[in-house]
């Protein structure tokens, strides 16, 4: 067997050799790539490989990033183009090689963001609870949406970088672990992951198929889910153009042999109460209890389901379902989250102490902010729902999120639903807490957040799933 993180041959590898051999045609100057697909034209696989390595070597300028970034998201890619994107992202680095006995085991997901979205830090131990194996490469903050890593990395000494054999040895002993792209795996994401939150271009479909499937690719998985949001803070707000990407996914899956499937996730509410990176991990913490918002629950459970039948591990997905569910009921997926805590840097006595304690105790151990600020209903009514968007817009301006590559953000910083969709209010029950730190609610943001809470007078109504479907490989069909 290989060693893990094998480094692939520099033929193969965007960058890898000393220019063109012999007699080959001079490679397209990255200006004339740029404006060949400014142009409508079509990339071929040299040049997208030679913009892919202009990124890595450091040749290629940021404005010329972005521009190409833009052509992109303007002019868009088909299938085969965004194939050869991915496959060269994915080739920018190593590729993670594991024990042959592992293959079935290997599975992951993904998100492509939403607002309370903290699906991940429960599904991976839930996971490995159910004997999988999750080598989980996330990202951070794009957009006005929270990131998986900046979440984590509000835990004291949580460490996202860990390298092949460091990840090989955490699958080992625990099972999961979720890390983040290093100059090792998949390097070129990381710059256009970057680039593309402050380009305006976050919602670029081949560019969010390239970035998810590049980073899976090295993964050697057996099976991968891809939670695909639609609604107001999704990144696309119809469930039709999700759906695209679903497909997208999909058949550029199964075209670098990868077996994906796409769930379509409603993504209008904030998903579960809590949203803010240590809330986050409060609030995962209490899921991984076996408790929690029941929206978060049921789509853990769900997407947990479909990973454990499309990898073979059950023969259904409610026979999958019930397993993670059993996991999170009987406190074996906290158990591998607190081992997976120790396992990437934070000191054993404070893993032990978040997993086995209180809510209360857990806020004392995590960043929190020192100001909080109640805002409460303004007239009697029945929650119809509460706007995802303005309140992570309203967050990311009070620090939650990132302004520009690289900014710092204020882990403290987020939001407390106090109510539910469908739930009866009267006129100055608070609703909704703040958590500030350093910067105070604007009258301007204070009147936004308001008019996140949308009333109505009809009866209380139980909230649905914010599940919709899963779109699956042709190889399979829906039980």
């Amino acid at each position: 067997m290989a060693a893990p993180g094998t480094r692939v041959p520099p033929s193969h590898v965007p960058g890898g050799g000393r220019g063109p051999p012999d007699g080959a045609a001079r490679p397209k100057q990255l200006p004339e790539l740029i404006r060949k697909k400014r142009d409508g034209e079509r990339l071929s696989e040299e040049d997208i490989r030679a913009f892919v390595r202009a990124v890595v070597d450091g040749s290629a300028q940021d404005t010329q990033i972005g521009a190409m970034l833009m052509a992109i998201r303007l002019r868009g890619m088909d299938l085969e183009e965004t194939a050869t994107l991915t496959q060269a992202l994915a080739n920018s680095g190593q590729q993670l090689e594991w024990p042959e006995g592992w293959h079935q085991q290997l599975v992951d997901k993904h998100s492509t963001g939403g607002v309370g979205d903290k699906v991940s830090l429960v599904l991976a131990p839930a996971l490995a609870a159910c004997g999988c194996k999750v080598p989980m490469i996330s990202g951070r903050g794009l957009g006005h949406t929270g990131g998986t890593l900046d979440k984590l990395e509000s835990i004291p000494g949580f460490n996202v970088i860990q390298s092949p054999e460091q990840m090989q040895r955490l699958l080992e002993e625990v099972g999961c672990c979720i890390v983040g792209q290093s100059e090792e795996l998949v390097p070129a994401d990381g710059l256009l992951y970057a680039a593309r939150d402050v380009t305006a271009t976050v919602d670029s479909l081949p560019l969010i198929t390239a970035s998810i499937l590049s980073k899976k690719a090295v993964e050697g998985l057996s099976a991968l889910v891809v939670d695909v949001k639609y609604g107001g803070a999704a990144v696309f707000p119809d469930q039709e153009h999700a759906r695209e990407l679903a497909r997208t996914l999909v058949s550029v899956g199964a075209g670098l042999g990868m077996r994906v499937a796409a769930a379509l996730t409603s993504m209008d509410n904030p998903l579960g109460r809590s949203v803010g990176h240590a809330l986050e991990v409060e609030e995962a913490l209490l899921c991984l209890d076996g408790a929690g918002p029941r929206d978060l629950q049921d789509l853990v459970i769900r997407l947990g389901g479909a990973l454990l039948w499309l990898s073979g591990q059950a023969e259904a997905q409610a026979q999958g379902a019930e397993r993670v569910a059993a996991a999170l009921n009987n406190g074996s997926a906290r158990g591998r989250f607190e081992r997976m805590l120790q396992g990437q840097g934070v000191e054993p006595g404070l893993a032990r102490a978040l997993c086995s304690g209180t809510p209360t105790q857990r806020r004392q151990l995590l960043p929190r902010a020192p100001e909080q600020e109640e805002l409460r209903a303004p007239a009697d009514g029945t929650v119809e729902r509460i706007q995802a968007l303005p309140l992570a817009l309203v967050l990311h301006e009070l620090g939650a999120g990132r302004s520009r590559s690289g900014q710092t953000i204020r882990p403290g910083v987020g939001a407390e639903l106090l109510v539910d969709v469908g739930q009866k209010l009267r006129r100055g029950t608070p609703w909704l807490r703040v958590h500030l730190d350093g910067l105070p609610l604007s009258t301007q943001q204070r009147s936004a957040l308001q008019g996140a809470l949308l009333l109505s007078d009809r009866a209380p109504f139980a909230a649905p799933s914010p599940f919709t479907e899963l779109v699956l490989p042709r190889s399979f069909t829906q039980p």
